[in-house]
Parts: C-alpha cells; structure tokens; sequence
C-alpha cells in the first residue's frame, strides 16, 4: 500500500511540474509575440489609393511603401506604442500616434493635398 501511495505521490509532483513548465514557456512566448500590422492609404477627397506612399514606424527602422492598392504591411511588429508617419509627393506629411496589440492591427489613412 505504501508503495501505491509512494508512486502516486511522484506522479502527481510530475505532472504539477510539468504543467508549470508548459506555463512559463506559454508566457515566455507571448512575450515575444510579434503582430502584422496592416493599412491603406487613400486621398482624403476623392478616396483614391494612393499608390507608392512612404510609411515609417518612427523610432525604428522599419519602412514600407503602398502597393497598387494603396495597401502596406509590416511584419514582426511587437505590441506597444508607435507613431506612424506617411510621405506623398504633392501631400502633407502625416503623423498619426496608434497602439499595437493583437486585436485591432488594420488602419486606413486618409491624406490631404498640400496647397
């Protein structure tokens, strides 16, 4: 009976600790986490993409350009705080403050001609 109860008991510990490494490393990963973070770029009177604009995320070195749709993307983004900056020929210089985080990751950006 002893030796049921011994063997048990270890199982038990087994499992318990494996069940907080398992823990930890579901943690750790979702530290790491990185997002996609998307967008499109329109002309903010007519609606047009805009083909070809500059999108910076300031502070990094990450830089992307629209495509024919007016659509851009960055890969490996980690969640936090950013400033998105935009450059067109013939369009002001837009900078817009946005948060990172897995759940709204989609933003449309309307620019307006310079005069």
């Amino acid at each position: 009976m002893k030796k049921i109860l011994l063997v048990t008991a270890m199982f038990l510990l087994a499992v318990t600790l494996h069940a907080k490494d398992n823990e930890t490393k579901t943690k750790d990963s979702d530290a790491n986490a990185t997002i996609v973070l998307t967008g499109s770029i329109v002309d903010q009177k007519s609606g047009e993409s805009l083909v070809g604009v500059e999108v910076k995320i300031e502070g990094t070195d990450m830089k992307t350009y629209t495509d024919f749709d007016g659509n851009f993307a960055f890969k490996n983004v980690k969640p936090g705080e950013y400033k998105l900056v935009t450059n067109y020929i013939s369009y002001e210089q837009n900078a817009q403050d946005l948060t990172v985080n897995s759940n709204e990751n989609n933003i449309k950006i309307k620019l307006q001609t310079s005069n």
